[in-house]
């Protein structure tokens, strides 16, 4: 299997006549915890969206396991990755469970009955975030922290080998970032796999991830392991922003400083 899981090719892309990336080549790993960082407008979450063939390019591919994702059957791609957007929306009053069972459907067809295979894989999803317990509560009845596990959840029952989050901490304070961040990269860990987030915290980034994509207004700044991507140089061309970089005195990985 090639160490690279994503592909971006001379990618353009953008809307109607603004174009918000453009020539980007770049390699996500497979098997690893990405995080793609980068100022506001910089196209993070469009890029995200492209990798999962939300958005089309107006330029270059996206491949997947070398493969362009446009040449991919529809379900097919369903079932190798799953996607949670930034702000997700349900039906009011829907459980917990009824959520998580939705992330069933692309192994299940039109008319398909429930299977065992169904409820097996929503009681481990809803096992791995801890939500068990909680699976018949309506989800807008829950904490932030609770809402977003759920979401995982679904995203989890989908089992692909891929998951691609759109500022899965977002709106979450400290304590539920962690606890987010921990989970993913416990299921990382843990089966394998392959987890792309676009966060905006730098050092819970470099804390969680083995692979950062840093982005700056201009495309792409830096690409690698967290000691890699994470300097002051970095930082300044891709924020603007004068820093010191230290190693994390719990975990080694690179901690920023403003000054």
């Amino acid at each position: 299997m090639s160490d690279f899981l994503l592909r971006a090719e001379g990618l353009g892309i953008g809307y109607r006549d603004r174009r918000v990336i453009d020539d980007l080549t770049l390699d996500l790993p497979a098997g690893r915890v990405t995080a793609l960082l980068g100022p506001n407008g910089c196209g993070k979450s469009t890029l995200l969206r492209t990798f999962a063939r939300l958005i089309g390019p107006q330029a270059g591919r996206v491949t997947l396991g070398g493969t362009d994702v446009h040449a991919q059957d529809t379900r097919a791609l369903a079932r190798k990755l799953a996607i949670l957007p930034q702000s997700p929306l349900a039906p009011g009053g829907i459980t917990v469970r009824e959520l998580v069972h939705r992330g069933r459907a692309p192994w299940r067809g039109f008319l398909s009955a429930w299977t065992t295979a169904d409820e097996a894989a929503c009681a481990r999803a809803l096992e791995a975030v801890g939500m068990g317990d909680l699976a018949e509560r309506p989800l807008d009845e829950l904490s932030g922290g609770q809402r977003q596990r759920a979401w995982i959840a679904l995203a989890l029952a989908q089992e692909t080998g891929l998951l691609l989050l759109d500022e899965p901490t977002t709106w979450l304070d400290l304590p539920h970032q962690i606890e987010v961040l921990s989970l993913l990269r416990r299921r990382n860990q843990e089966i394998g796999t392959t987890v792309i987030s676009v966060l905006h915290d730098l050092n819970l980034a470099a804390r969680f991830s083995d692979h950062l994509v840093l982005m700056g207004p201009r495309g792409l700044v830096a690409t690698g392991k967290p000691a890699e991507v994470v300097t002051p140089d970095h930082l300044l061309a891709a924020f603007g922003l004068s820093a010191m970089v230290m190693p994390d005195p719990v975990t080694g990985s690179p901690m920023v400083i403003p000054l």
